[in-house]
């Protein structure tokens, strides 16, 4: 399946749930605003490799919400502390799905470890986590997407040909600050 194709469900899954929804950086954030903006959605402009302690952090801080974070395989290997994290704590309002697409997209699609020889759903039941699903097509996907814990999904490499975000961090941070306090959706 296509990145943008996955992270566009997820879009419609978080919007049906009233979920909060944190993007990594770079293109998938991209292809999310050009997919579904609300402002429920976080776009990471930064801090490659927190998209998934943000998403912790939110669930925590707001148990009666959903929290979805789409995080991509680089940015979880940079970061894999926070599965042990996730897994200590084990919140029931959070969702994890990385998209395994096996390359740094946003850098110039180097290759990373997943290419290779690591299998981020056996790191993530190695820390701890108790529920895991691998899924590879994008039917897999929708059936996990009401669910908790980590989810590994195989998407293909490449990046859609969107537009930048035109809103600045200030804007970001602030509508999607006055979401994420209010239990009603916006």
């Amino acid at each position: 399946m296509k990145r943008i194709e996955a992270i566009a469900l997820a879009a419609e899954s978080a919007q049906s749930q009233n979920a909060l929804l944190i993007s990594n950086i770079g293109f998938p954030s991209r292809e999310l605003y050009s997919v579904c903006d609300r402002q429920e959605n976080f776009y990471m402009l930064g801090s490659m490799g927190l998209a998934s302690s943000i998403g912790l952090g939110l669930a925590l801080a707001r148990p009666e919400r959903k929290v979805m974070v789409l995080d991509g395989d680089g940015s979880v290997l940079m970061n894999l502390g926070t599965l042990a994290t996730i897994a200590l704590h084990g919140p029931r309002n959070l969702l994890l799905v990385i998209l395994d697409n096996c390359c740094y997209g946003s850098t110039g699609s180097q290759p990373t470890c997943t290419c290779y020889c690591t299998d981020l759903a056996d790191v993530a039941r190695g820390a701890g986590v108790r529920e895991v699903e691998k899924v590879d097509d994008i039917e897999g996907l929708a059936q996990v997407l009401e669910g908790q814990g980590v989810v590994v999904a195989k998407v293909e490499a490449g990046n859609a040909s969107v537009p930048i975000i035109d809103l600045g961090p200030e804007q970001i941070i602030e509508r999607f600050t006055r979401s994420a306090l209010s239990a009603e959706p916006s």
